[in-house]
């Protein structure tokens, strides 16, 4: 007898729908499996023929063919174990196939019946109903995963035998329910907070304008200025996920096996932090599969490059397109897969090798040809795409000792959301659109209008400093931010002269 169970295989962060077909027929036992599985999927014979004799289950003693359509696409992880003992169960008429149309199974399945959960649930059930699922079956620790998904039923078992008596018994199960009007929690953690951080008025400033418009930033300093405890810091400026960003969020985190709480969105922004000596593929994604790298694990949060010239230069200019586009395409032989990637970039580096150039106590010793060769290893196109350019100097003695605290964090997160909804209120007909950051030259010309005085004082700035065109838009852009957040519509001089007050970089060349 011929049973179709419906499954779904992972394609970047997209689901596939996937055929499981088993059929059961005279001749000798045996078990031939089609389809290009891979060997999590081929050892699942095993698996499965050991669940059933540990539960009582009727495993038939003949000829069995299974095939995974779509035939030409590969077929990866444990996930298809479940709807291969439902067809097998459905092929030996042990269960009824009258909803196996209706309903895609995913899940591994123990030697005892037991069912484990999954990665990339999230994914798939955000695909299964254009795919004419209705329902979805799912081990019990990746139920409030998929119940994300408003209007899919989800059932979630403990084991293989309560498979069974849905298939047999629908209308004793009930779907598990999500709450969709459950408020997402705001960003607590209590041992990070900006109150933290003494002195560096301006770096804080800076962060406050980088959370507000989600600018790119990187700050110049020499060792112990306090750079990391600044970086690490700006997540809890920034406003707390939207459902929809989570959900973005947790689709990718779910498809590379992340999510700490499987009953949860991740609420958190997201803050990565890739050692310098990490490659290409592992900084944007890639392999054989392509799967997320770094930049798409930060996607909505904040991509932090500690000590940013110790990274390989090839390795850096891997960032220039997703840095402009938001998302990052990897192509394979067989396949194209395009991640999304919009992040906030946070870089940290020294003045020079020594560390130490244009400090006030210490003495740089490196030569000008040294500082030159230091500072060529980060290119003029990435630099420019680097919105805020920050020098960070060293603490005062009185600083380092003093009792008071700085501005906390919730304070300073509040100005950058009222700024925030300026933007989104200015936004409103373009949803590609979340903060001043993403703005195209079109949009420049209709939201950063500059008044002669204003105009003057850039035109000043991109021939003294030698700008690109890039360059100035960065300047603008910021502009525009730092007009939200002093609540004005209209991009003034002073405004202008503090966003080019961030092109550190460009005046020490």
């Amino acid at each position: 007898m011929l049973a179709r169970v419906w499954s779904a295989a992972i394609t970047g962060i997209d689901a596939v729908k996937v055929g499981v077909e088993v059929d059961v027929s005279g001749g000798l036992p045996a078990i031939v499996m089609l389809g290009l599985p891979d060997a999590a999927v081929v050892e699942s014979k095993q698996r499965v023929r050991a669940t059933f004799k540990n539960t009582g289950l009727n495993f038939p003693m003949r000829r069995i063919v299974i095939n995974l359509t779509p035939a030409d696409l590969r077929k990866e992880g444990p996930a298809f174990d479940l709807p291969i003992s439902v067809g097998l169960l459905a092929a030996s008429e042990q269960v009824s196939a009258d909803l196996l149309g209706d309903y895609l199974f995913l899940g591994e399945v123990s030697l005892d019946g037991s069912l484990r959960p999954v990665t990339g649930v999230l994914p798939i059930a955000t695909s299964a109903l254009s795919m004419g699922i209705t329902g979805l079956v799912v081990p019990t620790d990746n139920a409030q995963e998929a119940a994300v998904v408003e209007g899919l039923d989800v059932y979630a078992f403990d084991n293989i035998v309560q498979v069974v008596s849905f298939l047999n018994n629908p209308s004793r199960h009930e779907p598990v329910k999500f709450n969709f009007n459950e408020e997402p929690t705001i960003f607590t953690n209590s041992n990070v907070d900006l109150k933290d951080v003494k002195g560096q008025a301006h770096a804080r400033r800076a962060l406050e304008v980088a959370a507000a418009g989600g600018h790119n930033l990187i700050f110049v300093g020499p060792p112990g200025s306090g750079k990391t405890m600044l970086a690490r810091r700006l997540p809890t400026i920034m406003p707390p996920l939207s459902f929809t960003e989570a959900l973005e969020v947790t689709r990718i985190h779910s498809v590379v096996g992340l999510l700490k709480n499987r009953g949860k969105l991740v609420q958190d922004r997201p803050f990565r932090t890739p050692h310098h000596s990490a490659s290409g593929p592992s900084l944007v994604g890639g392999g054989s599969v392509p799967r997320p790298g770094e930049i798409s694990l930060a996607h909505q949060g904040v991509l932090f490059l500690d000590e940013l010239t110790e990274f390989k230069r090839d390795v850096l200019e891997y960032l220039r397109q997703p840095l402009e586009d938001g998302s990052v395409t990897i192509t394979r032989t067989k396949q194209s897969v395009t991640f999304p990637a919009q992040f906030t970039l946070v870089a940290s580096t020294n003045p020079c090798a020594c560390g130490y150039y244009g400090d006030a106590i210490q003495s740089c010793t490196c030569s000008p040809r040294q500082r030159e060769q230091y500072w060529a290893k980060l290119s003029g196109p990435l630099m420019d795409r680097i919105d805020l350019q920050v020098t960070v100097g060293r603490l005062k003695a009185e600083e380092i000792t003093q009792q008071s605290t700085g501005e906390e964090s919730l304070s300073v997160r509040e100005r950058v959301m009222e700024a925030r909804k300026r933007a989104t209120i200015r936004f409103q007909d373009e949803p590609s659109l979340r903060c001043n950051a993403h703005m195209q030259s079109r949009h420049l010309q209709k939201w950063c209008c500059l008044d002669d005085t204003s105009r003057n004082l850039l035109e000043a700035a991109i021939r003294k400093l030698g700008l690109s065109a890039r360059a100035s838009d960065r300047i603008l852009k910021v502009s525009r931010t730092i007009a939200d957040l002093g609540g004005d519509d209209e991009i003034k001089a002073h405004h202008v002269a503090e966003a080019i007050q961030y092109r550190t970089i460009d005046r020490m060349q």
